[in-house]
């Protein structure tokens, strides 16, 4: 074949028959491929060795010239939603299965408060008799709490009817006579009372069907209240007398490589736990006896009733105890009058200041450190997210969850000494601006460019 003057002769294609005929060898195949290998020694190849790092450097740059930091906050903006989704899809899943969440939860909180006792108790006897005493004494405690307070409410009855018909002659007196600058008279009362008691029954008879089936959809709610406080003590006795296996089990499911870090998160999170549920069983039952003392102290019908209803009320944060303790006032208002209501008030006041600056740092210790900024954001967004149930679980969850990250976020060395004046650092900004205006300015008028507004430097 001629080829611009020359011969050259067709190589046989890699792979293929010979000229010859002969089948191809080894050697043959090796040097056919080494003839199609460009030379290192050629210019070519160096070239395209040099501008290959060049040439993907300019097919990897991005084509729209994003910024750096916008694309690193951009990228960790949609990490954030990526979070933000994952636990809105736990909360969704959480509200479908409620019943079932707040049994466990239940249990939670039972077993961190009988844990130390069962195992105090399995020192002496087997495990399994431990958890049966410790469960069956709980339940004889708490039934005798219910049965005293019922037996006393039956037994002042009737002393309390009469107190309270005097307390409210007397609060009517004190509005038609007393010093407030608004007087109303016991007949205006009366109309008044009488007004809303006509309006309930209106509202009554004429939502007699949706009040019907609001009170069926009650009974359904309280058979779902003993079915959650069941499933909540069958789960307990497992955590109490196998808890230990259980954990054992879950954690062998997992990789070799996360046990170490799985186990350590969640041991931190169940010491913040289980010491905050000790902590406000310790904290409601303090409460409980100093209300009790006071109202028995004053002469405040009902006394252990009220008693326990504060501590029933210590469990939620912020509101509980507080809320209690004005019901507590109110009957103190209505039995005894004005003076005893205050003292009551004076004395809800002062059980508020023991139980903050010295129940709290003594009993919780440093097991759940929460700013009182964020249980107070907690408690309100939990109470609008889901009522009061959002309001119990929304600190231990809170506190649960920063002791998780506690022990898996490894802190950088603190920041010491006194901060930078905010003022300082607006004023060097400023600065530096100004200067840079300036420089901007300088240089326009070097070139002989027109600065802005059109006038030449």
């Amino acid at each position: 074949m001629r080829l611009f003057g020359k011969v050259r002769t067709r190589r046989p294609e890699p792979g293929g028959p010979p000229a010859s005929g002969r089948a191809p060898s080894p050697v043959d195949r090796s040097l056919a491929r080494a003839a199609r290998m460009p030379r290192a020694s050629s210019s070519a190849a160096r070239v395209s060795v040099r501008r290959m790092p060049e040439r993907a450097m300019h097919a990897e740059r991005d084509p729209f010239d994003v910024p750096r930091w916008l694309r690193r906050y951009g990228l960790m903006a949609w990490l954030l939603i990526g979070i933000v989704i994952v636990v809105a899809m736990a909360v969704f899943a959480t509200t479908r299965i409620q019943a079932v969440f707040i049994a466990v939860f239940v249990a939670l909180v039972i077993t961190s408060v009988l844990y130390p006792v069962v195992s105090a108790l399995a020192r002496v006897m087997p495990r399994a008799l431990a958890t049966a005493v410790a469960m069956l004494g709980s339940l004889a405690v708490v039934a005798g709490i219910f049965t005293y307070v019922i037996t006393s409410v039956a037994g002042q009855w009737e002393d309390l009817a009469d107190q309270f018909g005097q307390g409210i002659d007397d609060i009517f007196e004190f509005l038609e006579t007393g010093p407030l600058p608004i007087h109303f008279t016991q007949a205006e009362i009366y109309d008044w009372i009488n007004g809303l008691v006509a309006e309930a029954q209106d509202y009554v008879s004429q939502n007699a069907g949706t009040l019907a089936g609001q009170v069926l959809s009650n009974a359904g709610a309280v058979a779902l209240i003993f079915t959650v406080l069941a499933l909540s003590i069958f789960v307990t006795v497992f955590f109490l007398l196998r808890g230990g296996d259980m954990w054992r089990w879950f954690i062998n499911q997992l990789p070799a490589r996360s046990r170490e870090n799985v186990h350590r998160a969640a041991s931190s999170g169940w010491y913040t736990f289980a010491g905050y549920a000790r902590g406000t069983v310790i904290i409601a039952f303090a409460d409980g006896v100093l209300a009790f003392i006071l109202l028995a102290i004053v002469g405040v019908p009902l006394a252990a009733p009220l008693a326990v209803l504060v501590f029933i009320g210590a469990f939620i944060p912020l509101i509980g105890a507080p809320a209690a303790m004005v019901i507590a006032a109110v009957v103190a208002l209505a039995a005894g009058g004005i003076v005893d209501a205050l003292v009551v008030t004076i004395g809800i006041a002062l059980i508020g200041q023991i139980e903050g600056h010295l129940l709290q740092p003594l009993v919780m210790g440093r097991q759940v450190s929460l700013h009182p900024v964020v249980v107070a954001l907690g408690v309100t967004a939990g109470t609008f997210l889901a009522g009061l149930l959002g309001a119990i679980i929304a600190i231990p969850i809170l506190a649960v969850l920063w002791a998780v990250y506690s022990a898996l976020h490894e802190p950088d060395p603190p920041v010491e000494g006194d901060m930078p004046d905010p003022r300082g650092i607006a004023e060097g900004v400023q600065r530096r601006r100004q200067r840079h205006n300036e420089r901007g300015a300088d240089d326009e008028v070097a070139e002989g460019r027109p600065s802005v507004g059109g006038v030449r430097g």
